[in-house]
C-alpha cells in the first residue's frame, strides 16, 4: 500500500515498551470466561459499610462533588486525613499544605514518582513490587534497582545489608511498602529504624505505601516510617480508601508530605487526572471518622478469611507463607511438583475452577519469583472454603 514502510513502526514509546496488558486483566479475563472463582485480583466481593455507601448518595444528591472539587482534594477529606494520621499515629499534617487527595494509590505512586525522579535517578524498591512502581519508574526516566524480600521460614524478609548495598551515589530515593504486596510482610520496628537511619545518612527520599494499613494481624504492627527520626520532612507517605472500606471502585487516595513534597506531587498530578472521585471525597471523609471499633472489626474479620484460605492452601499442599499483613497469601507450588507459577496459573481455571496470580510478574528476576504464586482472601467466607475444596480436591 502507497505511504507504507516495509517496518512497522511501534507506537508504544520505549520507556514503557516492556509493560503490555497487567496480569489482573488478564487473570481476571480468564476467570470470567471459565467462570473459575477469581482470587487473581485484589478486590472485595461485597461492598463495605452501608452507612459510607449512603453518604456517597447523599453527597450525590445534595450536590457535592458533581463538579470539579478543589485540587488538592475537598476540606472535608483533606481534614479527616489529618485527624486519621495524629488520631492513629501521632503524626501531625496541615490539611491545607501537607495533605494531597488523588484517584487512588496508584496515581499517587506515578505522580510522586513523575514528580520527584528526574532521568537517570536510581529508585530502590523492594521486590517483589506492585507492578505499577516499574511502570511508574520508567515513565519518570528513572531506573529501578531492586532489592529482594526472600523467604525465611513461613515468612519473607528484607536483608538490610542488601538494602545498604543497593544504594549509590546515583540512587534518589527509596521505594517502601509495608504491610507488602504480594508477600504479606510488615516490616518491623528494626527494619524500619535501619531504613530511616540509612536514608538519614546518605539523605535520601522515601516513598512509602502504605494502603494496607489498616490490615495487620497476629503480632504485627503497622508504623509509618514517617514517624522516625528525621523521616518527617523526607518522606512521602501513600495512603487510601479502596482496601480500608471495601470501595476499591471509588479510586480515591492521598499524599501526605512535608509542604514543599506535597506542592511537588500536586504540580505532576495537575496533569494526569486533575480532580477526581468528587462525591466520594465526602464519603471517604465520613468513613476515617469511623469510630476503632470499625478497623478493630475489620482486621478481626479479614483474619478469619486468611486463616480459612492458608489453611485450605496448606492442606491443598501448597507451601504456604502466612501473611502478616494485606490481604493476600503467596505460596510455593513446588510441594506440588509445579515450578512455572505463569503455567500453572493459567492452567488452574481448568484444572480446579480457581484463579491466582504468579508472582514473577512482581519481579525482575522472574526466575526468583517463578514458584510463587500469590491468592487474595478478601472474599466471602464460603467463596473462600469452596475455592479450597475445588484445590484439594485438584490435589
Amino acid at each position: 500500500m502507497a505511504g507504507m514502510t516495509s517496518t512497522a513502526r511501534p507506537y508504544l514509546n520505549r520507556r514503557l515498551a516492556e509493560f503490555g496488558t497487567t496480569i489482573f486483566a488478564e487473570m481476571s479475563a480468564l476467570a470470567t470466561a471459565t467462570g473459575a472463582i477469581n482470587l487473581g485480583q485484589g478486590f472485595p466481593d461485597t461492598d463495605g459499610p452501608e452507612e459510607i455507601r449512603e453518604a456517597a448518595v447523599r453527597a450525590l444528591r445534595d450536590g457535592r462533588g458533581n463538579q470539579y472539587p478543589p485540587g488538592p482534594g475537598v476540606p472535608e477529606l483533606r481534614h479527616a486525613i489529618s485527624v486519621h494520621q495524629r488520631h492513629r499515629y501521632g503524626l501531625a499534617y496541615d490539611p491545607d499544605t501537607e495533605v494531597l487527595v488523588t484517584a487512588g494509590a496508584t496515581e499517587a505512586i506515578a505522580a510522586t514518582l513523575l514528580a520527584l525522579v528526574e532521568p537517570g535517578d536510581e529508585v530502590v524498591a523492594l521486590e517483589p513490587y506492585y507492578d505499577s512502581y516499574a511502570a511508574s519508574i520508567a515513565m519518570a526516566g528513572g531506573r529501578r534497582v531492586p532489592v529482594t524480600l526472600r523467604p525465611d521460614g513461613d515468612r519473607f524478609r528484607l536483608d538490610l545489608d542488601e538494602l545498604r548495598a543497593a544504594v549509590t551515589d546515583r540512587t534518589r530515593l527509596l521505594l517502601i511498602n509495608t504491610p507488602h504486596n504480594p508477600t504479606g510482610t510488615v516490616l518491623t520496628r528494626e527494619e524500619l529504624a535501619a531504613i530511616a537511619e540509612l536514608a538519614v545518612e546518605r539523605d535520601l527520599l522515601v516513598v512509602t505505601d502504605e494502603v494496607y494499613e489498616h490490615l495487620v494481624f497476629d503480632d504485627a504492627e503497622h508504623l509509618p516510617l514517617a514517624g522516625f527520626p528525621g523521616m518527617r520532612d523526607r518522606t512521602v507517605t501513600i495512603g487510601s480508601a479502596g482496601k480500608t472500606f471495601s470501595f476499591t471502585g471509588w479510586k480515591v487516595g492521598w499524599v501526605t508530605a512535608a509542604p514543599a513534597l506535597v506542592s511537588a506531587v500536586r504540580s505532576a498530578k495537575q496533569y494526569l487526572t486533575y480532580v477526581s472521585a468528587g462525591p466520594f471525597q465526602y464519603a471517604v471523609a465520613e468513613a476515617l471518622a469511623l469510630p476503632d471499633s470499625y478497623f478493630d472489626g475489620f482486621r478481626r474479620d479479614m483474619l478469619a478469611r486468611r486463616d480459612i484460605l492458608a489453611t485450605g492452601l496448606a492442606e491443598a499442599g501448597f507451601g504456604v507463607f502466612r501473611p502478616a499483613g494485606t490481604y493476600f497469601v503467596t505460596t510455593d507450588i513446588r510441594p506440588l511438583g509445579e515450578k512455572d507459577g505463569f503455567a500453572f496459573c493459567r492452567a488452574l481455571p481448568e484444572r480446579a475452577g480457581v484463579v491466582a496470580v504468579p508472582n514473577a510478574v512482581f519481579y525482575d528476576d522472574r526466575e526468583a519469583g517463578a514458584p510463587f504464586v500469590r491468592f487474595a482472601f478478601c472474599k466471602k467466607p464460603e467463596v473462600l472454603q469452596e475455592a479450597t475444596d475445588r484445590l484439594r480436591r485438584m490435589a
